[in-house]
């Protein structure tokens, strides 16, 4: 079954506000905090930068899960209005992503493709038609 779960992008300040939904929501963060130093090329960051917030998750209710980053200008991110959030389906096959992806992103723009991550998973990130921001991503199997 396909789930669907609200990504937020935030301009530097997404541990400060995640740190705020745990005090409302409870619960912990799944994985940890996940920082711009710890990915590929992570240290050609400037040093700010490298210590803000690549990935943020936390389950909220049954099955949901709130999920951030932040955006950095130094790699040409620019936070504004509409691009602070984006829809999240996770997806139970490869193929399946390659077929939602490519129907959400007719006539949209595609912002990264459908492609195997260094953190194992294959994702891609669109904006439809319509104007909205959807990533796509089917988690591979850990063993």
């Amino acid at each position: 079954m396909i789930t669907i779960n609200p990504y937020l992008n935030f301009n530097g300040n997404t541990e400060e506000a995640f740190n705020f939904y745990k005090s409302v929501f409870g619960g912990e963060f799944l994985g940890g905090i996940s920082r711009f130093k710890d990915t590929p090329d992570g240290d050609k960051l400037p040093a700010a930068d490298q210590q803000k917030v690549m990935h943020i998750a936390l389950p909220i209710g049954k099955g949901n899960v709130l999920m951030a980053t932040d955006f950095l200008e130094s790699m040409g991110h620019k936070l504004i209005e509409g691009n602070n959030f984006s829809i999240s389906i996770e997806t139970e096959s490869e193929p399946e992503a390659d077929k939602i992806f490519a129907a959400l992103s007719a006539g949209g723009n595609v912002e990264m493709p459908l492609q195997k991550m260094f953190w194992g998973d294959y994702f891609g990130i669109l904006k439809d038609k319509f104007g909205i921001q959807w990533m796509v991503n089917h988690a591979q199997q850990k063993n």
